[in-house]
């Protein structure tokens, strides 16, 4: 069973419905309790990076143990920016400090929020983006991107190099999203859920 972890962000009724596509059996939770029994993690999120107060406040530690333990996690868009130290949209609010770095905003030269279909360049090697070949088209919709670092299995440019995809052991996130990013993000989320 896989747990979409509800933080109160955006977007989740989307990634339901792609995993029900797919066959995926999924619950939408915020209780620590399911979260710690499911065997797989979705932490999605469209919206202010400050919604992860309260991811941090009530579930954060849920999560971190699963994750800990082992267990497959994909975080998409704010989920992704929360596996960060932090973002310069909510200096406050501390991410789980999984990737260093923090996320920041697109730079004033290029149109923000970066809106639509864009490319992705996978670096080779990656579990979550087997299959999916470079040049790939996904849908982004965010203001704020993450570095460039050495787990990023994939970039897209805009602005300058950013982190599409990052990956660690059991531990995966997307900023794009692969639950509106038709065939190729379907691909993405059945890699995950075969893991």
């Amino acid at each position: 069973m896989i747990a979409i972890v509800d933080y109160g962000a955006g977007n989740i009724s989307s990634v339901k419905k792609a995993l029900e596509h797919l066959g995926a059996d999924a619950i939408v939770t915020c209780d620590p309790m399911q979260i710690a029994a499911a065997e797989k993690l979705i932490v999605p999120g469209v919206g202010h990076f400050s919604r992860c107060q309260s991811l941090n406040k009530n579930l954060r530690s849920s999560v971190l143990e699963s994750m800990r333990t082992g267990r497959p996690f994909l975080g998409i868009c704010v989920g992704m920016q929360w596996l960060f130290q932090g973002s310069t949209e909510a200096p406050e609010t501390p991410g789980a400090g999984i990737f260093s770095g923090e996320c920041s905003r697109f730079p004033a030269e290029v149109k923000c929020p970066h809106v639509g279909w864009n490319q992705i360049e996978c670096n080779g090697g990656s579990r979550l983006l087997h299959g999916i070949n470079n040049g790939a088209f996904v849908y982004y919709t965010h203001s704020y991107r993450a570095p460039v670092i050495a787990e990023t299995s994939a970039c897209t440019e805009y602005g300058g190099a950013f982190s599409a995809a990052v990956e660690r052991d059991n531990i995966y996130g997307v900023q794009f999203h692969p639950e509106k990013s038709a065939e190729t993000g379907l691909k993405i989320l059945e890699n995950f859920c075969a893991f």
